[in-house]
């Protein structure tokens, strides 16, 4: 089997490592199945794409439509670099998935518009699938509806061009969405847990997702809270395009 590609552009080594884990626990993959690039820190380098079986894009503080003169350099190096992976997959429709900085980083693709218009804050939110979505090879294995951890600043207002929509939430209109037949974006976030959450809420109190003095409340809310299905997409995933 070819390996997977996954990048990273979280600067917390903690936070960065945890959801390493969590892909690969979600996944079913193992370390020697995945090299991993923390954008953040690394150059991508060249990607031959017909020397992995997909690439994976996990979330981070990144957002797209932070303004230009507030980004530092290894955050404009690292939309640039990832504009043209996602620019390439797209079109030769390679298996590309995602996971909320993904619906940035493919959503402002093909005439798309990403902005602060749909920001949820840090919560477990239903989940509904589109008729599209309950009919996708990836997402249709789930139900059509279900709880997701989230927390966004950021997220698409227009879709890009053909694109398909696939999920929404009561205050998100995308939730997800599909390039071609292979290219996906989430806005939630499949790979996380319970523990995975408190870290992050732990790591980003001081990330303007929330007041400080809410990262009590809000560990306890996630401690409450029942997901159980989105880490499943992970798997799926993989499933369907290792080669």
């Amino acid at each position: 089997m070819k390996p997977f590609l996954f990048i990273g552009t979280r600067a917390e080594d903690a936070a960065a490592d945890s959801e390493y884990a969590a892909v690969l626990r979600c996944s079913g993959l193992d370390e020697r199945d995945v090299r991993r690039v923390r954008l953040e820190r690394d150059a991508l380098g060249p990607v031959e794409l017909g020397d992995w079986s997909g690439v994976i894009l996990g979330g981070g503080p990144f957002n797209v439509s932070d303004p230009e003169e507030s980004k530092s350099a290894a955050q404009r190096r690292a939309e640039g670099e990832l504009h043209e992976l996602a620019v390439r997959a797209v079109e030769v429709d390679f298996p590309f998935l995602g996971a909320c900085y993904g619906v940035g980083v493919l959503g402002t693709l093909r005439n798309g518009i990403v902005d602060r218009t749909y920001a949820e804050p840090i919560s477990s939110r239903l989940i509904t699938l589109t008729a599209e979505g309950r009919a996708d090879p990836l997402l249709g294995t789930m139900p059509p509806a279900f709880d997701a951890f989230l927390g966004h600043k950021e997220a698409v207002r227009r879709l890009p061009d053909g694109a398909v929509l696939l999920a929404s939430s009561a205050d998100c209109p995308v939730h997800a969405f599909r390039i071609g037949q292979h290219v996906y974006a989430t806005q939630f976030h499949p790979e996380l847990d319970i523990d995975g959450l408190v870290l992050r809420i732990d790591t980003y109190r001081h990330h303007g997702y929330f007041d400080p003095p809410e990262a009590d409340a809000l560990m306890a809310m996630a401690r409450s809270s029942h997901v159980e299905h989105p880490p499943r997409m992970l798997a799926r995933f993989v499933e369907l395009f290792s080669c």
